[in-house]
Order: C-alpha cells, then sequence, then structure tokens
C-alpha cells in the first residue's frame, strides 16, 4: 500500500495503480484508527431506518418523524431553539454561519479548524466571507489570541470580524471548559460578534466533560451550534441548531439554496430520533472516548511513543518512530498528522473494541523490536 498522509494520497497511474490501490485497501481489515467517519451505522439507527421506511410520507420535512427529532433537540437543548438538518458537517457549518454574516464579514477560527483546512474552501465560497485564522499549539483560540482583529472594525478597507468559530471537541482532540466557552462568548457578544461551534464531535466532548450539551453551548452563550451525528453512530446527517428564532429569519430560503433541503427528510430525522432516544449519543460516544483512553494507557510504557496531545475524547495524537509508521498502515488505516515530525491521529469510535486496541499496541511493539 502506498503511503498515506492527511492532507495527500500519492497521484498513481490512472486507471490500474488506482484500482489496485483501491482493491489493496478493501482486502484488508479496515477497520483501522483512521477516522471516526470510518465507522459503520449504529445497529439502532439502521432499525430506525428501516422502521420509518415504510408507506408514504410528506416531503421536505413535513412529516411526522421530523416533528418528533426537533422536539427532541428542544427536549436536550432548550425550548427556544430552532433546528435545521442537512445531510453533511461541511453544509451544517457554512450555512449556519451564513445566516450570522454578510459578504463583508469575517469568521475568527484557529488554523487547525476544520472550515479552514478540510473544507475545500467551501466557506470562502459560499460566504463571500474571510477567514481570519490563529496558530494555536493545542487547537484552542483565546480572547488574547484573536484581540488583535479589533484593530479592523469600522475600517472600510479590511473584512469585519462578525463571528468567532470554535470546534468542539478541537481538530486535535482537546476540549473547551464551559468557563472558556463562555469567555467566548462574552467577548464575542460586546464585540458585536457572534459563537458559532462545530460540533461533529459534541457527542464525545459532553461525554468527556461529564455534562449535558445544553450545559457547555447554549447556557454559555454559543449562538449556533453543528450538531454531528454521522461520526457517531449515524448513517449520514447533521443539524444546524440556533440558540433561538431571532437568528435564524429566513434560514429555509438559505437551507434551500445551499442545496441542503432533504426531500425524504425523514430518513435524517429518524436517525437523530433514535440517536437522541434513551442517551444512545452519549453511550456511543462514552465507549469511544473510553477506547482513546485505553490506548493512551497502553501506550504509556512504550518509551519510543510521544502522545503530543491531552486526549480528552476519542483522539490521540502521538509521534512515533518513522520506520514504523508504513509498515503499521499496512496493517491498520490511519493518517500521518504531521510528516515533519512523524505525528500520527488515531480515531476511536463506537465500535472500537478492547481486542482491537490490544492487537494494535502488540504490533506496535512488535515493529519497534523488528525495525
Amino acid at each position: 500500500m502506498g503511503k498515506i498522509t492527511r492532507r495527500s494520497i500519492i497521484i498513481l497511474n490512472f486507471p490500474f495503480s488506482i484500482l489496485n490501490f483501491f482493491v489493496s485497501l478493501q482486502e484488508k481489515a479496515m477497520k483501522g484508527f483512521a477516522s471516526d467517519n470510518y465507522s459503520g451505522i449504529h445497529p439502532q439507527i439502521l432499525k430506525a431506518l428501516s422502521d420509518v421506511n415504510s408507506d408514504h410520507a410528506p416531503a421536505y420535512g413535513n412529516d411526522v418523524y421530523t416533528e418528533k427529532a426537533i422536539q427532541q433537540f428542544k427536549q436536550l437543548l432548550g425550548k427556544s431553539v430552532e433546528v435545521y438538518f442537512t445531510f453533511i458537517g461541511t453544509a451544517a457549518n457554512v450555512l449556519g454561519l451564513k445566516a450570522l454574516t454578510q459578504p463583508y464579514h469575517a469568521v475568527i477560527c484557529a488554523e487547525t479548524a476544520h472550515i479552514n483546512v478540510d473544507e475545500c474552501g467551501a466557506p470562502e465560497r459560499f460566504l463571500g466571507c474571510k477567514l481570519l485564522t490563529v496558530p494555536t499549539i493545542d487547537g484552542k483560540l483565546r480572547i488574547a489570541d484573536i484581540e488583535k482583529f479589533q484593530s479592523l472594525v469600522d475600517f472600510e478597507h479590511h473584512a469585519q470580524p462578525k463571528v468567532i468559530s470554535i470546534s468542539q471537541t478541537t481538530e486535535l482532540g482537546t476540549l473547551y471548559t464551559p468557563d472558556e466557552i463562555k469567555a467566548l462568548a462574552d467577548y464575542a457578544h460586546s464585540h458585536n460578534m457572534y459563537l458559532h461551534m462545530d460540533g461533529a464531535r459534541i457527542a464525545n466532548a459532553a461525554a468527556a466533560l461529564k455534562m449535558s450539551i445544553k450545559g457547555f453551548t447554549f447556557d454559555c452563550g454559543v449562538d449556533v451550534l453543528s450538531f454531528g451525528g454521522t461520526k457517531n453512530g449515524m448513517m449520514y446527517g447533521e443539524a444546524i441548531v440556533f440558540k433561538d428564532a431571532s437568528l435564524c429569519q429566513n434560514f429555509k430560503y438559505i437551507r434551500k439554496q445551499g442545496m441542503q433541503l432533504a426531500s425524504k427528510m425523514r430518513y435524517i430525522s429518524a436517525q437523530f430520533s433514535a440517536y437522541l432516544s434513551d442517551d444512545l449519543y452519549l453511550k456511543t460516544a462514552c465507549h469511544a472516548n473510553a477506547m482513546a483512553q485505553l490506548l493512551v494507557e497502553k501506550l504509556s510504557d512504550i518509551p519510543e511513543i510521544e502522545v503530543t496531545q491531552k486526549s480528552s475524547a476519542n483522539a490521540v495524537f502521538a509521534k512515533l518512530p518513522k520506520a514504523i509508521i508504513k509498515p503499521l498502515q499496512d496493517e491498520y488505516f490511519f493518517y500521518e498528522w504531521n510528516e515533519q515530525n512523524q505525528e500520527v491521529r488515531w480515531m476511536c469510535s463506537w465500535d472500537t473494541t478492547e481486542t482491537e486496541i490490544e492487537n494494535f499496541v502488540n504490533l506496535i511493539k512488535k515493529l519497534l523490536k523488528t525495525t
């Protein structure tokens, strides 16, 4: 198998090299640690899809399943919230930000933010806004990092800061505390800005913080939340949750123009309904987090491995000898995060098992002895 990095795949001669490359991937037991996006659908969510797959239902969200899911969100996050479903996380982020901005505005985010690194310029294209990025050591924004942008305010030659966007958990697997979120929200609101949260792994954050999602989002001043499910057992589907109706006037038109108004919305809604029932979202996230902690624990007695970030949820970042990266990838698919210093990212999922962790660590030890 060719060398796999987070940002690129080796360019191969088409068509046979590409075909052979992906065939080689499929021949392997692809249950590795590349991303929680790689996991399958939780059986309860798959059953929910099957259960609504009968008869006809009104389209475009005018069905009983969508109404039920929205009411569940209100129970979880507050009666005043407004909920809109989308297919994917990039759309949830971009359209949520669209509701808050004009093209002359700017969005402040960490340099590592998903909206900056992994959305192919979609925010800039569809918002028309500039992203103002901040280097961080742990993926977290701090007020001291963003105060400099106030010098741009009310000067027509510069894009105007309008939104602070944070990720919970961050792209480096770290967590904002509720106090840190509230401080950013207070700063944003006192400077005529909004606070947006990319919650692709919001359930993992709740499990790690041992708090309700409302407790570290809207109770702390978050204005718009992208609420993810795909990385934690859903087939597809995300939700844009606004703190109240004042933030999303005419948003139904924005979603339609953004090509995210699902005709058969019941298949997104039913997934969320199962996901939010009986704390399934929390149970799956707790398991994924626990597997990451187990991995860190088992790595702790291997001196050649350095865990580079505090593993707060279901991500583990580590540096390891370059000689073992490719042989390890040959057996377990994962990404090199930073090729310059041999840093990799390992993600645990709702279906990761202790046996998989044990076998993975044993292979690391074996490779360290033989390379």
